[in-house]
């Protein structure tokens, strides 16, 4: 385009920027293409010009940049080039040019001071940084100055001045007392912005000798202090007021020099009485909005990122009632170099012109110079395509050499700019970026925008075609943008399908294929309609819609433009929106917005809430029917039901009950199908095949269930094959030769279809076997004969119709009849443990001999006879189950010295099998139980005969019975105690020789050669002497006596008098009292018939009330009565049931006030007193003894020895209410011995049992069956014997444990 006609600088410049425009390649942000197409560097990240470092770390200088090949990078420093590796402390990031200077390591920051610059290079060009200007940072000490103490007039203006040392950067000023907290600032007193603390006027207060001038330096984070500044303020009357003057600035003008973008600050500080207040003012205009703020109580003016507009003069007015003063503040606004146009990175294509245009203003406007690869232009290599005007480069014709970064710096006296921008000479062949068959999708009747994103050089040009091999696309009904895409302003059905882009220019061709589908759009074809509702009543605004049937549609609510209230009475539903309750603030409009991922609708309605009108009554009840039933979108599988609610009859309609009648299988019988929410008037029903179906729908409010609606039309659905299978399928005989297979059959409508039967098909498993199979009739059950015993079948029934097969059906096993076992178990052994317990063992039977499911071994065992008596008596057989394939067992509750037989049998699902030969074996001898009954007759003065029956289990052979006995004194002592061993063959006793009207405590009990087993007691009293004892009275010997006693305010036992008479038989006598305040013990003997039923009268004594009767549980001989109160006398008398006039003498005691316990406090005693004493004197002799020995040099030692004697026949109160402790048949109560304690833990220690109980039977926890198999639990225990043969009772075995008192 060459013309002779010649072309002005500024119009050149304008053609070549215009031919740039339309010219120059756009290369797309495609990070796999950007990574394959060269690229000269780029500088992506660089430290700040002004980089202040804290001198103590390491120094880094960044330096990133990008390019294709990757950049290299070097450094000068000072202009001059920095070689890196000379200066070992100076290293440089792999793949980087960020330095890192080693500080830490022994290096100077000071010593690295200067002016840094980074160039990153590559084959096509050179970019570089800006001067960075490394300094360290510095936090200089305080100079030292003497400071004099400020002596001030009250109401005089001050100012302390803090003249910090000048540290890099600027250290930031705060003022403290010697507490580290602030001073308070105010009018009156402030700190100004040269870090002076400012006092308007003084005052009494302000006197103190800490005002301290703190300078704190971020960079090194350190805080440096000033010496504390003494400020006494000395008071004048009166006072005397003053008019503003300025304390800073000083003058009536002043000027200000700040750079555009800066924050400007101003400020003036007036002195005063009173304290003056600063108003600010912009002369000849108004201070700029929303970036003006006033600091430090307005003394202060900030005006944020001030531009050139904000020059001008600004004052400040210092007023009080005394005057006012000003000051005007003259501010320049210069401006460092910012830009206008920035130059920008060109891609060309070879033969291209293009220009890189750098505009940058300033005040004072800067200087534009250029740089080539980081070079100045002037001195750079030439380029015959290139021109440099001004703030413009024009390159025409560019080859690929042409490629080069070029930089453009503008610079004033207040900074610099530079900018680097590259050249790229490209020559590629076209791209085509956007992604193969790429799936467009438009909404009918809108715009079809079809991308293809492409890239070349020289720049491609881009042809469509419609189909694989369509013709070119042209003409109006098609838009082509220059980015490669195809648009179509209204897209038809017929616009779908497949759209071919190809990309050409000189170096090549390349071509891609994208897909086009338009869709329906969405519509709302039943919108909202206005309501008008009264209060409290329900409506609903329906939102019907119709949408493509590949698109998913949201349906969302709004009210008035905002989402619904969080409120259960809003109900959304599939197409509608329902209110409950409607009160007035849900008044206004609402809004039904359908969304699909391509287009979006929207209809609203308005709802106005009224008042209800008076009304009568209201009457509750159930909803009228639903009518107008009707059946759309019949699938094979599904059908839309839809009705109209009836009247809700002032109750709301809670939901609708769907109801089904299939007229083919079930004809008059209504099943249910599902329930749907009252708001829904529309519900989607699944179906199955081979059904006649009927619908009806039924109402349900609060009230109830309304009537059934009626009958929709009948549907008839297509038949097909079962979907399932007949289920709990089992297979289990009968018989030892049979298999009974069984199912559950298929109801009706799960036929799908006509001719429903069942496939059976069983095989041996683990045998290589063929499927029999046989197909019935709808039936549930199929034998199969002829099979062998027990083994395992694979069994499956499948269901089919006259249509086909159901799905192939899982298989299940099963087995085939079941016999008796044929083996009985061999090698049974039994272990005898103790004389109680045994073990048993014996060796499984082989499997296949139990001929079926292996449930167990039953152990069957018997007594015998017993060892001890040899008498014979009724067998009973006991049986044990072990639950699996368990080989031993424990047999527990045998007898001891018994002989015993027993067998084995296994067991299956039959029965059991043959028993295994008896085994015969024995129980050794154990412990007896107690003597049968104990009676001590004929006391006379100095003689009791005592008679005794033998053990009613003597588990063993008796070698002897052991008489234990002693006396009981009246305070409760018990004495010696003599031992006697008798005979076995004995049967009763007179001891001679005892005491006169003495009290005797007898423990007797039976042995063999095991050992003693359980002891009785008894207590009998010998009598008094004849010549002073009175005669009986009448009635003697009849069992009935009167004598009257009575019990202490504590608590103890009464002996009563015995007399020396016959016994007779039946009878009561000893009767006993132990009372305390609340309550009493009741004691007495019986002779007489077993099996008497007792009962305890009493009463107030001399009272003529009627007695109180209480029945005694079982035939103890014991009770205690309960309820009676404090410090009352009572009398007592204890009766046989069934024994007419059959009752004991009467007693009568006393009950006492609640007291402390009955035990002697030892601390009173004499005896305990005078030992005390005589052990303190023994000490301290010891002491006197060990300080004189001490002091010779010598040793003394010292031992001190105390033996403490246990009573053991101490017995503690029963621990759960306080009482004594009830007498029973196997252990008497023991009186407590004067003097006693109980233990401190109040814990009795008993030994436990050795037996493990892990394999009775089925465990721990076994009992005895009905037919006698152990479940129980087996357990026994000991109690400690008490010391001189005070023995307690032993439970031998599970019977005698089961038998003890409760």
């Amino acid at each position: 385009m060459m013309k002779k006609k010649s072309i002005s600088a500024s119009k050149a410049s304008l053609f070549f920027f215009l031919c740039q425009m339309i010219s120059a390649l756009d290369v797309p942000l495609d990070s796999k293409l950007l990574e394959e197409l060269s690229q000269p560097p780029t500088i992506t990240q660089q430290s700040p010009k002004d980089y202040i470092v804290d001198p103590r770390e390491n120094i880094v200088i960044q330096c990133e940049a990008k390019g294709k090949p990757p950049p290299s990078f070097s450094w000068t420093r000072n202009g001059t080039h920095f070689d890196i590796d000379k200066d070992e402390l100076v290293t440089m990031k792999p793949n980087s040019g960020t330095l890192v200077i080693n500080i830490m390591n022994g290096g100077k920051a000071e010593a690295y001071e200067g002016v840094y610059q980074c160039t990153a290079r590559n084959e096509r060009g050179a970019a570089i940084s800006n001067n960075i200007v490394i300094r360290p940072s510095r936090s200089p000490l305080w100079t030292k100055e003497k400071l004099e103490p400020n002596q001030v007039r009250e109401g005089d203006s001050l100012v302390l001045h803090c003249r910090p040392p000048v540290g890099l950067p600027p250290p930031i000023i705060f003022w403290m007392d010697n507490a580290f907290q602030r001073l308070p600032q105010s009018e009156r007193v402030s700190q100004g912005l040269n870090g002076d603390l400012y006092f308007s006027n003084v005052q009494p207060e302000d006197t103190r000798e800490d005002y301290i001038c703190y300078a704190r330096f971020n960079h090194t984070q350190t805080i440096q202090q000033k010496q504390p500044i003494s400020v006494k303020v000395f008071s004048t009357k009166p006072v005397t007021e003053r008019p503003p003057i300025l304390l800073t600035p000083t003058g009536t003008t002043s000027n200000k020099v700040e750079l555009r973008g800066n924050v400007l600050l101003l400020e003036c500080i007036a002195a005063g009485l009173p304290t003056p207040v600063i108003r600010w003012i912009k002369e000849g205009g108004e201070l700029p909005a929303n970036r003006t703020f006033f600091e430090n109580f307005k003394k202060t003016l900030k005006i944020i990122d001030v531009s050139e507009a904000d020059s001008g003069n600004y004052k400040c007015i210092a007023r009080n009632i005394l005057g006012s003063t000003h000051h005007v503040i003259s501010v320049t606004v210069k401006a460092a170099p910012y830009w206008i146009t920035a130059p920008r990175n060109l891609v060309l294509s070879p033969g291209e012109d293009g220009s890189l245009i750098c505009r940058a203003n300033g005040n004072p406007k800067p200087s534009i110079s250029w740089l080539s690869n980081g070079v100045p232009i002037a001195i750079a290599p030439e380029d015959p395509s290139r021109k440099v005007d001004g703030d413009t480069i024009i390159f025409s014709a560019v080859q690929e050499r042409s490629s080069a970064v070029y930089q453009c710096n503008a610079s004033n006296e207040y900074g610099y700019l530079l900018a680097n921008a590259f050249v790229n000479v490209l020559a590629e062949p076209p791209r085509i970026l956007t992604p193969a068959n790429k799936l467009y999708q438009v909404i009918l009747d809108s715009p079809a925008l079809i991308d293809c994103a492409y890239f070349g050089s020289p720049k491609p040009e881009i042809e469509w075609f419609k189909g694989v091999k369509g013709s070119i696309l042209r003409g109006n009904e098609y838009v082509f943008h220059d980015n490669g895409t195809l648009e179509i302003p209204v897209a038809q059905k017929d616009s779908s399908g497949t759209y071919t882009c190809v990309a050409r220019n000189e170096l090549g061709k390349i071509q891609n294929e994208v897909q086009l589908e338009v869709k329906d759009p969405t519509l709302i074809i039943k919108q909202p309609e206005y309501k008008v509702i009264q209060r409290y009543g329900h409506v609903s605004f329906e939102c019907i819609i119709k949408h493509d049937s590949t698109l998913i549609p949201t349906v969302i609510w709004l009210k008035d433009n905002d989402e619904l209230p969080d409120d259960e009475r809003f109900l959304v539903g599939k197409d509608n929106l329902t209110i409950m309750n409607v009160t007035d603030k849900d008044d206004g409009t609402y809004t039904c917005i359908v969304n699909t991922t391509l287009d979006s609708v929207s209809a609203s309605a308005v709802l106005t809430v009224v008042a209800a009108p008076p009304t009568p009554a209201i009457i509750y009840a159930r909803p009228n029917p639903p009518f107008d039933l009707e059946l759309t979108g019949q699938l094979e599988r599904s059908i839309e039901l839809s009705w109209i609610p009836g009247d809700e009859n002032n109750s709301p309609i809670t939901s609708f009950v769907i109801e089904y009648e299939d007229g083919l299988h079930e004809p008059g019988v209504w099943h249910y199908q599902t329930e749907v929410p009252g708001s829904q008037t529309t519900v989607q029903l699944k179906l199955s095949p081979y059904v006649n179906y009927s619908f009806r729908v039924i109402a349900v409010n609060e009230i109830g269930r309304s009537q059934p609606s009626e009958p929709s039309e009948q549907y008839l659905t297509k038949s097909a094959n079962p979907d399932e299978n007949p289920s709990n399928v089992q297979g289990i005989g009968s018989e030892p030769d049979n298999l009974v297979i069984t199912w559950e059959s298929l109801k009706g409508f799960q036929s799908n279809g006509p001719g429903l039967q069942y496939k059976v098909s069983w095989r041996q498993k683990d045998v290589d076997d063929e499927w029999t199979s046989v197909v019935v009739a709808n039936v549930s059950k199929y034998i199969v004969s002829g099979t062998p015993t027990f083994v395992p079948y694979e069994i499956k029934v499948q269901a089919l119709n006259d249509l086909g097969y159901a799905p192939e059906p899982s298989e299940v096993i099963g087995h085939s009849g079941e016999d008796l076992p044929m083996v009985a178990p061999g090698n049974v052994q039994v272990h005898v443990i103790n004389s109680t317990l045994a073990k048993v063992h014996w060796d499984p039977v082989p499997l296949k001999s139990v001929r079926g499911h292996l449930q167990g071994y039953k152990v069957y065992y018997w007594k015998v006879q017993s060892l001890s008596r040899r008498s014979k008596r009724h067998i009973e057989k006991k049986i044990l189950t072990f639950r699996g394939n368990k080989t031993f067992g424990m047999l527990p509750g045998l007898e001891p010295y018994s002989s015993y037989k027993l067998n084995v049998r296994v067991v299956n699902g039959k029965g059991e099998g043959p028993a295994s030969p008896d085994k015969v074996f024995k129980t050794p001898e154990g412990v007896p139980s107690s003597p049968s009954f104990l009676k001590i007759t004929n006391p006379t003065l100095d003689s009791l005969t005592l008679e005794w029956g033998s053990p009613t289990h003597p588990n063993g052979i008796l070698i002897s019975y052991i008489l234990k006995f002693q006396p009981i004194n009246n305070t409760h002592e018990l004495g010696p105690l003599v031992e006697i061993r008798i005979p076995a063959n004995e049967s009763s006793l007179i001891l001679k020789n005892l005491n006169y009207s003495t009290r005797y405590k007898f423990y007797f009990n039976a042995q063999t050669s095991v050992g003693s087993g359980s002891q009785i007691t008894e207590e009998a009293v010998t009598i008094m002497d004849e010549a002073g004892i009175p005669r009986p009275a009448v009635g003697a010997g009849k069992g009935y006596s009167e004598t009257l006693f009575a019990t202490s305010p504590v608590m103890h036992t009464v002996r009563p008098t015995f007399y020396k008479v016959q016994p007779l038989y039946p009878r009561i006598r000893n009767v006993t009292t132990a009372a305390a305040e609340t309550y009493a013990n009741i004691s007495w003997e019986y002779e007489g018939p077993d099996h008497a039923n007792f009962y305890v009268e009493y009463g107030v004594a001399g009272s003529k009330e009627d007695w109180k009767k209480e029945i005694v549980n079982g035939s103890r001989s014991f009770f205690v009565l309960k309820g009676l109160t404090p410090g009352t006398a009572y009398k007592v008398r204890v009766g046989a049931e069934g024994l007419s006039g059959f009752r004991s003498s009467e007693d009568v005691f006393e009950t006492g006030p609640a007291m402390a316990s009955r035990q002697v406090d030892i601390a009173t005693q004499g005896w305990f007193i005078g030992l005390m004493c005589a052990v303190a004197l023994l000490i301290l002799i010891l002491l006197i003894v060990c300080f004189i020995r001490r002091n010779k040099g010598g040793k003394y030692p010292v031992k001190e020895k105390e033996d403490a004697h246990a009573d053991p026949e101490i017995q503690p109160m029963k621990e759960d209410d306080g009482t004594f402790g009830e007498y029973s048949d196997a252990e008497d109560h023991k009186p407590l011995k004067k003097g006693s304690r109980t233990p401190s833990d109040r814990t009795v220690k008993k030994e436990d049992s050795d037996d493990s109980l892990v394999d009775y039977g089925e465990g721990v926890n076994g009992q005895f069956n009905e037919d006698g198999s152990f479940i129980g639990q087996y357990s026994g225990k000991k109690e400690k014997e008490p010391a001189e043969g005070n023995e307690s009772s032993e439970a031998p075995s599970p019977v005698n444990a089961m038998n003890s008192f409760v």
